[in-house]
């Protein structure tokens, strides 16, 4: 019964793999990591979709929740892509969360060991080493829930404790179709990780994985768009030049191998500070609704819903558009009146768990 003790975050993740058990999964699917999770609300976008982004998310988990996905029925029209460049060039939370919440199984598991071990980078596999457990037993042990594994989730949790609330977040996740906050805080001006990268070097096994990934899309013909996350504006000032240059080559790269790839709006947008509410830069309500309104016109019109919206600016906040901070109260007003379709209801939590 994990739901009785596990963190505040995986009812939100079991949400978003029921979801994908049940091929409930809409025309539009969204793969990658919290910031797309935080800002891309599907009841803003225009069109029937389910977002399957994750905290530390990566192309692992991408890769295996899509391979699953489209052994659905019906297949998905477009496949939103969307990490930031840090989870290309070090592991996050593949332990703590992915495995840890039941993402990928044992048979998944073996796998990518075996693709780290024949790429010689055990980055991700090697993450918690410091367990002295080997890493075939140390999956294999995540995989069975092995008590010692938890006890700490357990405690913390008050053996039962966490039931009743993890059950209405499960809720909450399912009815905003998997999109959920974690800071709600009116502004940040801390440099996320981003701003510390000294270059854009992609490990071995994630690279791997993304061209898993897009090879997978393109062997069942589904279009897929890379659509970067807004940064908040300390962070944009921070980012080196290499590592912005060096992140746009290698999703160049990219669009050119696979014609059905294709890098959408700015890769690195910067909004004001005050659209984010924690020091990851993910946005919080007013910028995640200000943002999905605004991407889901260009989705519309990259499915032939509507003309040409200008997909190409999209990202760019609008002269007219005040953040949070400096809003009035009519505008507080009309937030709070929509804020039910934004998922603002759902509680914020720690990126890194409780």
């Amino acid at each position: 019964m994990p739901l009785a003790f596990l963190d505040p975050e995986y009812p939100y993740w079991l949400a978003k793999q029921d979801l994908v058990r049940s091929c409930d999964l809409g025309s539009v699917l969204v793969v990658g990591d919290s910031r797309a999770a935080v800002d891309i609300v599907p009841a803003l976008l225009g069109v029937a979709t389910t977002n399957l982004a994750v905290g530390g998310g990566e192309a692992i988990e991408a890769y295996v929740t899509l391979r699953r996905a489209l052994a659905c029925p019906d297949k998905p029209r477009r496949v939103i892509i969307s990490f930031d460049a840090a989870h290309f060039v070090q592991p996050d939370l593949f332990w703590d969360r992915s495995v840890r919440y039941g993402t990928l199984d044992q048979a998944e598991l073996s796998e990518l060991r075996a693709i780290s071990e024949r790429l010689g980078d055990l980055s991700v596999l090697d993450q918690k080493h410091a367990d002295g457990l080997p890493r075939g037993l140390r999956a294999l042990m995540y995989a069975a829930r092995f008590p010692s594994l938890y006890f700490n989730s357990l405690m913390r949790g008050g053996v039962m404790l966490r039931w009743r609330g993890n059950r209405a977040a499960y809720r909450a996740g399912i009815a905003a179709r998997g999109q959920y906050y974690f800071g709600i805080a009116t502004g940040s001006r801390a440099v996320a990780l981003d701003g510390h990268i000294e270059r854009f070097t992609p490990l071995p096994v994630l690279d791997a994985y993304f061209d898993r990934m897009l090879a997978l899309l393109a062997a069942h013909d589904v279009p897929a768009d890379f659509v970067a996350m807004p940064l908040n504006a300390s962070t944009w000032r921070a980012v080196r030049p290499a590592v912005r240059d060096g992140f746009a080559a290698y999703l160049a790269d990219y669009a050119a191998r696979y014609p059905n790839f294709h890098v959408v709006g700015p890769l690195s947008p910067a909004w004001d500070d005050g659209w984010f509410g924690d020091e990851f830069a993910h946005l919080n309500p007013p910028g995640a609704a200000l943002f999905s309104q605004r991407f889901g016109a260009c989705l519309r019109a990259r499915l032939g819903m509507i003309a040409d919206d200008g997909c190409a600016t999209f990202a760019q906040p609008r002269l007219q558009d005040a953040p949070p901070s400096t809003q009035n109260a009519a505008q507080w007003g009309w937030f709070n009146a929509t804020g039910r379709d934004a998922s603002a209801n759902v509680a914020p939590i720690s990126k890194r768990g409780s």
